[in-house]
């Protein structure tokens, strides 16, 4: 039988099925439609809007989706099932698709080859759309100075989707009677929950997919209530997994989405635990951080984390396998004592920074052509590309390296030495991401990449 965790004020339990088959522990939301004015929060009704819809559509029965809140700034998280949002009715689609101006925050190349960062708004006037324009800047200065992000800053766009809301703030705040009708249903006392804030995450996919490639979905409420949320089995038609919820002005709202992002990023499980899930007695974890296995083990087997054991870790103490992860205090092990994986407010520990740097680069192209790679050059022309600090940068023509040019990122194809002998030539940039931070050579390829142009006559 499953662990299940007994919703608070309730007798029922609930099966708590393993989201880490999908890598994204923490970006779920209760489900919800806008609230009506009459109904309590907190209730079934109130999260799923459950009244019947005034076309005449068909609606199936929704599925329970797991959740995964914060009771409280430096609690751990725990974990619950909601109902999931009820398919939109033709009136919805229809205010949808007149609604969601992108808006870019940040650009730093084309979506094909940066990790595009897509926020949306839910609890913002139309009056108030700078303001929460204002609020993902401010949001996102927080997360991108943590580690690995603030390394790692040119991987990343980010943009800003305008969900223009009739109410200000949300439903939930301050108290579980306060009902706000947003654009995203968003909603504290998610399922009787207190800091569980939920949205209609079919609402959040309609508008999501506004944006040309999103990979990180982000839904800031216009509040100042500590909570958040992370639908943990989502995996967009957009090509994005899960979608993580967070209040815009609590001061510690910005730990619960570097935390989501350890999931959804960085394919990591959680590093804390709870007494009554006893001993973990099933299958060796699939996550990088999280093994049955001791340090010697490891060690002897090559397995998992290993090469960090013994190195002092940027969340405090040394890397070796800490028992006491992936909810079960025993029979599991964790990198180190307590990374952000485990409490908020920690840093990722190595194996952890390991992980989401190239869980960055799955999503983002270590270059980037300025030069069209789509159309052959002249002999004489420039060939731009963008790279960030750090990246090797080696260029070759016909296959041989031109060392002259050795980290350069303008070339002239004439000056590495293409012949004016009338064919048709290569010009190649090979680029590499050398941090020590990332050692598992099955990583290594994914913090690589070549461009090729046709130099024509």
């Amino acid at each position: 039988m499953p662990p299940t965790h007994r919703i608070p004020g309730r007798s029922r339990r609930v099966p708590l099925r393993a989201a880490l088959a999908t890598g994204i522990a923490l970006t779920a939301v209760c489900a919800a439609t806008a609230p009506a004015a009459t109904a309590p929060v907190g209730t079934a009704a109130s999260v799923t809007g459950a009244a019947a819809p005034s076309e005449p559509e068909q609606r199936q029965s929704p599925q329970a989706q797991r959740v995964e809140y914060f009771p409280g700034p430096g609690a751990h998280p725990r974990h619950t099932e909601v109902p999931a949002a009820e398919p939109l009715s033709a009136k919805e689609r229809a205010t949808i698709k007149a609604d969601g101006d992108v808006v870019p925050i940040v650009q730093t190349g084309p979506t094909g080859t940066k990790l595009d960062v897509v926020f949306i708004g839910d609890g913002y006037t139309a009056s108030q759309q700078e303001d929460f324009h204002a609020d993902v800047r401010a949001k996102w200065a927080k997360v991108s100075a943590v580690e690995p992000y603030a390394s790692y800053k040119r991987l990343f766009n980010v943009w800003a989707v305008d969900a223009v809301s009739r109410q200000s703030g949300v439903s939930g705040d301050p108290a579980s009677g306060t009902v706000k009708d947003t654009a995203l249903g968003s909603a504290f006392y998610c399922d009787g929950i207190e800091r569980l804030l939920c949205v209609d995450t079919n609402k959040v996919e309609s508008y999501a997919k506004k944006a040309a490639d999103p990979d990180l979905v982000i839904v800031l409420a216009n509040s100042a209530k500590y909570g958040g949320a992370g639908y943990n089995d989502i995996t967009s038609p957009s090509g994005y997994d899960g979608i993580a919820t967070a209040s815009s002005d609590h001061a510690h709202s910005d730990q619960v989405l570097v935390h989501e992002t350890g999931h959804s990023l960085g394919k990591l499980a959680d590093e804390y635990w709870y007494e009554e899930y006893g001993t973990y007695t099933g299958a060796e974890p699939w996550e990088s951080n999280s093994s049955k296995l001791t340090a010697d083990r490891l060690t002897a087997l090559k397995k998992k984390w290993y090469r960090w054991i013994g190195r002092t870790s940027p969340d405090g103490g040394t890397v070796g396998a800490y028992e006491g992860g992936g909810y079960h205090p025993r029979g599991l092990y964790r990198p180190t004592t307590n990374s952000i994986m485990r409490t908020l407010g920690r840093e990722f520990n190595l194996p952890g920074r390991e992980a989401m740097i190239a869980g960055f680069h799955r999503h983002a192209s270590v270059v980037t052509p300025l030069t069209s790679t789509d159309s052959p050059v002249r002999r004489d022309a420039k060939v731009t590309v963008e790279a960030a600090d750090g990246i090797r940068l080696r260029w070759s023509v016909d296959g041989r390296e031109a060392k002259q040019a050795r980290d350069d990122t303008t070339v002239s194809p004439r000056a590495l030495g293409v012949p004016a002998d009338g064919r048709t030539h290569t010009l190649s940039v090979h680029a590499t991401d050398g941090t020590a931070a990332v050692r598992d050579p099955e990583l290594k390829p994914l913090l690589s990449d070549t461009l090729t142009w046709r130099v024509s006559r």
